[in-house]
């Protein structure tokens, strides 16, 4: 690797975990009592990327297909998340959430929205359009 990449690499991985540090800090408290950490992490998941499959949930989550499927069953037996038949092939499903499981992830967004709203409020509307091009770079060319 040239010491061009290297240092773009070490910036990212530096970028990486402060992502999840920051997204530790404004999701903390924001779940239902009633949810694990993981279910939360697993409802946040379909929330944004629903229809899912068990697998890409496995795979996102990096947890074995049974102990996906056994969280997602605890899911659904709270209501929160339903499964749905792919319409081009029926044996497919796809999961996504129930109306009790969106209107928790949508509460849960509201307090998140804000804490967001708190760490960027000296930020300029420049800044804002700065920082929204380049969310959206890494979006096209690096977390694709």
């Amino acid at each position: 690797m040239d010491k061009d990449n290297n240092q773009l690499f070490q910036k990212f991985v530096a970028f990486s975990a402060a992502v999840h540090q920051i997204t530790n800090d404004i999701t903390k408290d924001v779940k239902s009592e009633a949810l694990t950490p993981l279910q939360y992490k697993i409802l946040e998941y379909i929330a944004v990327s629903q229809p899912v499959t068990l697998s890409e949930i496995s795979e996102c989550m990096q947890m074995s297909m049974p102990n996906t499927s056994r969280e997602l069953k605890k899911l659904g037996e709270k209501g929160l998340c339903a499964r749905v038949a792919d319409p081009e092939d029926r044996r497919r499903q796809g999961i996504t959430l129930s109306p009790a499981g969106g209107a928790m992830m949508n509460e849960a967004f509201a307090r998140i929205s804000v804490r967001f709203e708190q760490r960027i409020q000296a930020v300029t509307p420049e800044e804002r359009k700065e920082i929204e091009r380049a969310l959206d770079l890494l979006q096209q060319k690096v977390f694709y």
